[in-house]
């Protein structure tokens, strides 16, 4: 009869030992709540709590990747673009995580998806699609506000991953970029044109002014055509030329 008795209760150390051996990974924080009521956190490692007394709940302290469903928003330009976002986050107050919040995940990532509604919604296209990395900013600030007091949770980084346009603005985006294009490489010739220009004035003027100019010029000019060698050429020189000028208008 001793022996049972001394096997019964060592038995029940044993179920005892169990139910109050808890160990804590790494990246782990176990709040205590005793009767209902928050008594400590523990520490990485071997812990034990009083049996069914004593509760554990384990927060990991990990920083959590979560893709944000596909998002419908009208910019403040109106229009509608579909957007993809991810959050990452992290809790920093375990004992917050558990009392001051049902289910952390849930409420940031509702949190998030709100914040990227409101957000996006008061900004316009071109700012969406050139300035992503302040809207990224201010959504995490956003988030961070209202999170990180009363939960225990931060988000580190908010990042809008693509936007996808309607079809009708792609078109149209394509159609000013076009135009863009065209607008420059009008304005590029047009410059082109008036440099070279200004450019032949001061030619002439140096020309004008300095007569041998012109007669090297000239010489110039009678070797390149003599290099294509498809026509015979005759020098003459400029001054056969203006006596032939001069000539024609005497005669005249």
């Amino acid at each position: 009869m001793n022996g049972w008795v001394i096997t019964i209760i060592v038995l029940a150390v044993l179920v005892l030992l169990v139910f109050s051996v808890r160990i804590v990974k790494q990246y782990e924080r176990g709040v205590i709540l005793r009767f209902g009521r928050l008594v400590s956190t523990r520490k990485p490692g071997l812990n034990f709590i009083i049996p069914f007394v004593d509760r554990m709940i384990k927060i990991s302290l990990r920083i959590v990747t979560t893709v944000l469903d596909p998002q419908e928003v009208i910019t403040r330009d109106n229009v509608t673009v579909r957007v993809d976002a991810v959050v990452y986050y992290q809790v920093l107050d375990p004992e917050k995580a558990v009392i001051n919040v049902d289910n952390y995940r849930e409420a940031i990532i509702q949190l998030a998806l709100t914040t990227l509604r409101s957000v996006l919604g008061q900004s316009e296209l071109d700012e969406l699609l050139a300035h992503r990395d302040e809207i990224n900013l201010r959504l995490r600030q956003i988030i961070d506000e209202q999170s990180e007091g009363p939960w225990g949770v931060r988000a580190t980084l908010v990042e809008v991953k693509d936007v996808l346009l309607p079809e009708s603005m792609q078109r149209a985006m394509a159609r000013q970029a076009e135009a863009e294009r065209e607008k420059r490489a009008k304005v590029i010739h047009a410059q082109g044109e008036q440099q070279a220009a200004q450019t032949l004035a001061e030619a002439a003027k140096i020309i004008h002014n300095q007569p041998s100019a012109l007669q090297l010029r000239y010489l110039q000019t009678l070797v390149e055509m003599a290099g294509e060698r498809n026509s015979t050429i005759i020098p003459i020189t400029l001054d056969i030329l203006n006596a032939l000028g001069k000539n024609g208008q005497q005669k005249d």
